[in-house]
């Protein structure tokens, strides 16, 4: 059986993402985490860890964060980050469709640019749900289809490109859509544009916010 590591490889994305995070927080993204986590309690699951920006920005209030990333290269960065970390962090292999967790077993979940890459947003928020306890928190953190028509059809015609230079990337997703289709119920919710480098125009549309579990 093909593994996970395997499924989900993108040795040439995955440095230069790394590469790239520092000047992205330094350009606003650490701002953006800082607010996407705060005030989160209990247990958590990161879905998409990625080289484990997020983990420095979470309080002291929450207990543990399960921190899942499926590509070896980032998630052992991620857990040489989740050595510093002012909370318990586990990181570990899986994907957002196969989280590692038993049913209704964490207070809340977190995503973070990484809807646009998964191969199945129904099928990962619906794994997300399943994990989730009832009342509990999903926020989210994503660069989202443009409203704006031209750059929307830029993006449309860019995407095939993007996808492939872009470790699966997609410019084209409606995540705001795909979380309420998913039976979440959204209760905060900003728009904003975010272009930490020339390169990130087309991705510079973005969403931050909450949503719950009813």
């Amino acid at each position: 059986m093909t593994s996970i590591a395997e499924r989900v490889h993108h040795p040439i994305f995955a440095r230069m993402y790394n590469r790239m995070s520092a000047s992205m927080e330094a350009a606003g993204g650490a701002e953006h985490r800082q607010r996407l986590l705060a005030g989160l309690i209990g247990r958590v699951v990161e879905v998409g860890a990625g080289n484990g920006l997020n983990f420095s920005h979470y309080p002291s209030s929450v207990n543990e964060v399960i921190a899942v990333e499926p590509e070896s290269y980032l998630r052992a960065r991620a857990k040489s980050a989740a050595r510093g970390a002012p909370v318990a962090i586990h990181v570990v292999d899986g994907d957002a469709e196969h989280l590692p967790l038993e049913d209704v077993s964490v207070d809340a979940a977190v995503v973070s640019l990484v809807l646009c890459s998964v191969a199945n947003p129904a099928a990962s928020l619906n794994e997300i749900r399943r994990v989730l306890r009832n009342g509990g928190e999903l926020r989210f953190y994503e660069h989202v289809q443009a409203d704006e028509s031209k750059l929307a059809r830029i993006q449309k015609l860019a995407d095939p490109i993007w996808k492939r230079v872009a470790g699966g990337c997609r410019l084209t997703r409606d995540t705001h859509a795909a979380i309420e289709s998913a039976g979440f119920i959204i209760d905060d919710y900003q728009e904003f544009l975010f272009q930490p480098c020339f390169v990130a125009k087309l991705a510079a549309p973005h969403i931050l916010g909450s949503a719950h579990k009813p």
